[in-house]
């Protein structure tokens, strides 16, 4: 999907939204100003709530956002982020356009068309999601933050899903782990123990 995008504003928008799982919309209303290049943040307004929220994002995510604006788009920081990469006459001559939704879409429909596919900016927020909540490191309360559900039992009905796969090769990790015991000798009893006090404690042979 990536190698199929025609510009680096278009990979740009893709890299933030693979690692952070921001929703299109609040991409799209950023502006120069949500971002920190420093501490390598981008500022969304949360759908529902409204309310302003500083994401991570990858660091390749601002080296795209970097050579994007490196190409002569408007680095107004009050101004929208993200531009028509054409101008268009709206009633005020040929200028470049804020970017929204149906040009989005329209990136992505150029792209599935060259590669065949669906994916869509949700697909997206599912695989980022998907590799949070699947990384040790983060918590499902981690995970819900990023991804700006009101409620932690959204985040877990939608993204604890087990892979098939997965679940089977730990049981059967686990299934070996219990023969390899099961194989071992008794363990011997501690020092001052004899085996046949313990025997008749435990009520059989001490195992």
């Amino acid at each position: 999907m990536f190698a199929a995008l025609r510009s680096n504003r278009d990979r740009a928008i893709v890299a933030l939204a693979i690692s952070n799982g921001a929703r299109a919309s609040e991409l799209l209303g950023m502006k120069g100003v949500d971002v920190d290049w420093r501490d390598q943040l981008v500022r969304v307004v949360r759908k529902g709530a409204q309310a302003e929220q500083w994401l991570p994002a990858s660091a390749e995510a601002f080296i795209w956002i970097r050579l994007y604006q490196s190409e002569g788009t408007p680095l107004d920081p009050q101004a929208p982020l993200w531009w028509t990469l054409r101008r268009r006459d709206r009633g005020e001559g040929l200028i470049h356009q804020p970017m929204n939704y149906e040009a989005l879409r329209a990136v992505f429909r150029r792209a599935n068309a060259l590669l065949g596919t669906n994916w869509s900016m949700h697909d997206l927020r599912h695989t980022a999601a998907l590799r949070m909540a699947r990384d040790k490191r983060l918590s499902l309360r981690d995970v819900q933050t990023i991804l700006g559900h009101a409620h932690l039992s959204t985040t877990a009905d939608i993204y604890l899903v087990e892979d098939e796969e997965q679940v089977i090769a730990r049981v059967q990790e686990y299934l070996a782990d219990v023969k390899e015991r099961a194989a071992l000798p008794p363990p011997s009893p501690a020092t001052g123990y004899e085996a046949s006090d313990l025997d008749v404690l435990f009520g059989g042979e001490f195992a």
